[in-house]
């Protein structure tokens, strides 16, 4: 796995922690939450990369 893709992951799931702590995940939306929560992230780093 590259370092990317595990900061990706790490990043996903501390936020996915978070929504599911204050109610704004449930366990019926979780995997909707988490494909939106980790391609948002995924995203986020693509764009900070400098284009080569």
């Amino acid at each position: 796995m590259k370092k990317e893709e595990e900061l990706v992951l790490k990043v996903s799931k501390e936020i996915a922690v978070k929504f599911i702590e204050v109610g704004k995940l449930s366990v019926k939306s979780f995997e909707e939450g988490w494909n939106q929560i980790y391609q948002t992230v995924r995203d986020s780093l693509d764009e900070s990369k400098p284009e080569e």
